[in-house]
């Protein structure tokens, strides 16, 4: 497999470069693994390989019977960060937004009883939502509550009223912001195209020194840019 990388390489940085100097726009076609292998004075498996990775990369994508084509790129909407969610105003931008809600009783994940600071497979009211544009899916959010401060609500944008009904007050809310590569059924959840990473934000709202809710925030790095706007000057900092 060494031995075959530079030769598979140089078509890829080669297709690479006319993609995103322009000169191979979106929609261009792609050449097929036999014009490849001409043109290029390659094998069979090394234009196979080429175009796996250009298509992991996001640059271009598949269809059966059409061929490769170069990958539109759409342009990123603002993400705000709004009180409890990220949020963006589908309506300003022409899109009907709609959601899908479940809610459900789960027990605990290692990880997410780390962050709520629970026992592992303690029992935990689990809410998944989809959010989607004209039907398409476009975020995926997932939240956890210790099934003793749920009162049934299923909608995590109403934490702060769910949790004021159990005589908590949020006082707090700590994010961690990473991009990764999705879990399969991320991809399949949220349509995502081979290549594309998500951005993935960890939320846990505080009542004082107690962590009473958390979630995972999934978002698709090729639809989304995150909008944070932040007081000045920015004030004691908390560490926990």
């Amino acid at each position: 497999m060494a031995n075959s990388d530079p030769v598979y390489l140089r078509v890829v940085e080669d297709l690479r470069r006319q993609i995103t100097e322009g000169l191979l726009q979106p929609g261009a076609p792609i050449p097929s693994r036999h014009q490849i292998t001409r043109k290029y004075g390659v094998g069979e498996t090394a234009a196979r390989h080429a175009l796996r990775v250009l298509a992991q990369e996001g640059l271009i994508i598949g269809r059966v019977g059409s061929g490769h084509r170069v990958r539109q790129r759409p342009d990123l909407l603002p993400l705000h960060r709004a009180q409890a969610h990220f949020s963006t105003d589908m309506h300003a931008v022409g899109r009907r937004p709609t959601c899908d809600v479940k809610t459900d009783s789960a027990e605990a994940r290692p990880d997410i009883a780390v962050r709520l600071r629970i026992a592992a497979q303690s029992p935990v009211t689990r809410t998944r939502i989809v959010y989607r544009s004209d039907g398409k899916p476009v975020q995926l959010a997932v939240s956890y509550e210790p099934i003793v401060y749920n009162d049934g609500t299923d909608d995590i944008t109403q934490v702060a009223h769910r949790l004021g009904g159990n005589g908590l007050k949020l006082t707090e809310v700590t994010e961690h912001v990473y991009a990764r590569v999705p879990q399969p059924v991320e991809s399949d959840v949220l349509d995502l195209p081979a290549g594309v990473h998500v951005l993935h934000v960890e939320r846990t709202h505080w009542a004082g020194d107690k962590p009473v809710e958390t979630s995972d925030v999934i978002i698709p790095c090729d639809q989304f840019r995150l909008v944070y706007t932040l007081p000045a000057p920015y004030g004691e900092q908390t560490n926990r």
